[in-house]
């Protein structure tokens, strides 16, 4: 079921990322480079930039109730449930406070033959 709802919602985002990018602004957008005008002629340029508009209005409120039925229904519901950044802020408190190096140990001098 989760990887289910993973995948809708990368579909999802991927449709809602072309749906932005197509929409016409100032300077043509991603429209007017892969189509010239020609993604206005299959409705009309009115009528295309309200389904654009609408299509973008429904992918953005899918993704957000996708992504709020995927944290409600696969987060861990228990207060005790530590995330990843605190079980790593406990391991670090729990290391010892001294920060002083540590010391080689010292080593015998090297005799040299003949000495």
């Amino acid at each position: 079921m989760f990887t289910a709802l993973i995948v809708l919602q990368i579909i999802i985002s991927a449709l809602l990322v072309i749906s932005i990018l197509m929409q016409s602004s100032k300077g043509g957008g991603l429209a007017g480079t892969f189509g010239g005008g020609q993604v206005g002629t299959m409705f009309g340029v009115r009528r295309t930039a309200d389904f654009l508009i609408r299509a973008t209005q429904v992918l953005a409120a899918l993704f957000m109730v996708l992504s709020l039925a995927t944290n409600i229904l696969f987060l861990p519901r228990s207060a005790t449930a530590e995330s990843i950044l605190q079980k790593g802020a406990s391991v670090m408190t729990q290391q010892p406070a001294s920060t002083t190096p540590q010391l080689p140990p010292a080593e015998a001098p090297v005799q040299q033959p003949g000495q």
